[in-house]
């Protein structure tokens, strides 16, 4: 008989407490629904809506999240520092320098006992240029990995460099999936040699902001060109994630589903 797919959950990059909360409340029926095998957030704006510390990340493990991914600020707080060379849910992208701590992946172990290797990846196209070259350092790392069942959270601005990764991998990973834009992308599929694939996964935030962000100024900014203090938005939450179904033997995706819940409807969405 064919082996059961094991099924992996990607959300979104979490924004500040609204997201945390919205998380708390939704995980426990997604996980009763979709019966995930690991569930992955992007949680390098969990705290704030800028970086990751301890309470934040404990928040998101409690409500059912097994590992955290970053991205470009994941060091904008101090603690992070500390935490990342202590706590190895939590990744940092694999190509920052190797000075800075903590690991960019990590092999899960499923409840079967299935190895899943999970890999925080970090682009450079309209981002600070300080990290080294994703795809040559992607490219080494898969050299070194035995598991066949990979998935990748590529981090990026731009949607060329996320597709360029996506056809670059395909074949060679279980999945890459973008975050960092905060828009979820309708272009969810599975590439012709097996690697199912979406530029976007979206975020888990207010749903009347700018990517999170209260909209005034962010606006005031774009009219302005001066320098604003930027906060977390508050209201109704959405939570958008990404669920891919992998043959546990070869490590090729059969399917991939892309979703968005709304606070006030997630319980008519999910019954």
């Amino acid at each position: 008989m064919p082996s059961k797919p094991l099924r992996l959950i990607l959300i979104g990059d979490v924004v500040g407490r609204g997201g945390r909360r919205f998380v708390r409340a939704v995980l426990p029926r997604l996980k009763e629904k979709f019966q995930p095998d690991v569930v992955i957030a992007n949680g390098e704006n969990s705290a704030g809506g800028l970086g990751v510390i301890r309470r934040t990340a404990d928040e998101l493990f409690e409500a059912g999240v097994n590992v955290l991914t970053g991205g470009n600020h994941t060091w904008d707080k101090k603690e992070a520092l500390e935490l990342l060379a202590t706590e190895g849910r939590i990744l940092k992208p694999l190509n920052f320098h190797p000075m800075t701590p903590g690991n960019g992946s990590m092999t899960y172990r499923s409840a079967g006992g299935q190895a899943v290797v999970i890999v925080s990846l970090q682009g450079r196209v309209f981002m600070e240029p300080v990290v080294d070259n994703p795809f040559t350092c992607i490219d080494e790392f898969l050299k070194k990995t035995a598991h066949p069942i990979v998935l990748v959270d590529f981090h990026a601005e731009a949607t060329a460099e996320k597709q360029a990764m996506g056809y670059f991998l395909d074949g060679r990973v279980s999945a890459v999936l973008g975050t960092h834009t905060h828009v979820p992308t309708a272009d969810a599929r599975i590439l012709e040699r097996g690697t199912a694939y979406q530029t976007d996964v979206g975020m888990t935030g207010a749903l009347d902001s700018v990517i999170g962000m209260t909209r005034e100024p962010i606006i005031r900014k774009f009219c302005t060109g001066m320098h604003q203090k930027f906060d977390v938005a508050q209201g109704s939450q959405v939570l958008d994630m990404t669920v891919v179904d992998v043959d546990p033997a070869s490590g090729k995706a059969v399917g991939i589903e892309a979703h968005r819940y709304h606070e006030e409807t997630y319980g008519q969405q999910l019954s």
